[in-house]
């Protein structure tokens, strides 16, 4: 039951982006909750392998190589979830920030709410 509240709420935020970021667009409400499938299978299998490769600019960037890995991990999400569009790496960088703003936040309340 946690796991579908945080899946709600995480197509919430992702509405959320869609809705005060120009650049991405979301159809529906079942697109985002497709969406947030979408970028949990994406940090899942994906990301561990792009960091990875990318750990030593990472290094040398002190992290900062991280939001732009974050962004393009954005952008393909937009690119492969159907009735969700990103259209530039801006909207991508600032969409996944706060997405990384309110991830641990949802987290929370899901503990919250399994006490």
């Amino acid at each position: 039951m946690n796991k579908i509240i945080k899946w709600i709420f995480s197509a919430i935020i992702i509405s959320f982006i869609a809705w005060i970021i120009p650049g991405i667009t979301i159809s529906n409400f079942f697109s985002a909750l497709f969406v947030v499938l979408v970028i949990s299978l994406i940090n899942t299998f994906l990301r561990p392998f792009v960091e990875f490769i990318s750990m030593p600019i990472n290094f040398l960037t002190l992290g900062l190589f991280g939001l732009i890995i974050n962004a393009l991990l954005f952008l393909l999400a937009g690119k492969i979830a159907p009735g969700f569009e990103v259209e530039g790496f801006w909207s991508a960088l600032l969409g996944s920030l706060i997405l990384s703003f309110f991830t641990p936040i949802i987290d929370n309340i899901k503990e919250y709410k399994s006490r």
